[in-house]
Parts: structure tokens; sequence; C-alpha cells
């Protein structure tokens, strides 16, 4: 099993997190579609030869974004990451994933 987060614009959360979810992640135990999720402030400044969704290159832009946590179960994460790669709006998205130990459920 993994953990997996990620960051994403409030704009386009619920769609990454859909993406995600039908390519398997969230799930634990008897429940789906499982998550965390906080409200914050994301910072960047696009550089030359980048293509931004939002701002402009060389300007440093502040975002609201969701972090967004779940697990991922071992044989999905693969396509999870797939998933979060094609829906996500930013050329770049920022996202981790780690092994963790099974829950004892």
């Amino acid at each position: 099993m993994y953990k997996l987060c990620f960051f994403v614009p409030k704009t386009h959360v619920e769609n990454v997190k859909n993406a995600i979810f039908q390519a398997g992640g969230g799930v634990l135990g008897n429940y789906d579609r499982c998550c965390w999720q906080t409200l914050g402030i994301g910072q960047f400044r696009a550089l030359k030869g980048s293509n931004p969704f939002i701002g402009d290159i060389g300007t440093t832009e502040t975002v609201e974004e969701y972090k967004v946590e779940m697990v991922v179960e071992t044989q999905s994460i693969k396509h999870v990451i797939s998933a979060l790669k094609q829906s996500h709006p930013y050329e770049t998205p920022a996202f981790e994933y780690w092994r963790i130990n099974e829950p004892l459920i």
C-alpha cells in the first residue's frame, strides 16, 4: 500500500480526485473515495521554456491549492499516478508517494 499526496488548484480538485478514484485510489477496507484535504496557498515562478497554466513566465505567483492525501493499493499505484498526471492542469504537478504498512482492518 502507498500514501499519495498531491497539490492541485481549487478549481480542479474534484476533477483530479475523481480521475484518481476511478483509477483505484482512495480505497480503504470496505470504503472508497477516501481522502483528506486542506486548503492552502501555493507559490511558484515559471521559468523560461515553461508553459504555465496560471501566471506569467518570470513572475512569482500564488494560488489557492488543496493538498490532498489518500491511500493507494500497490496494484493501483501506476494507474493512479498516470490518472493524476493526465487530469492535472499543471504542466508539472507536485506530488509524492511512499510505501506504508498495510492497515490492520
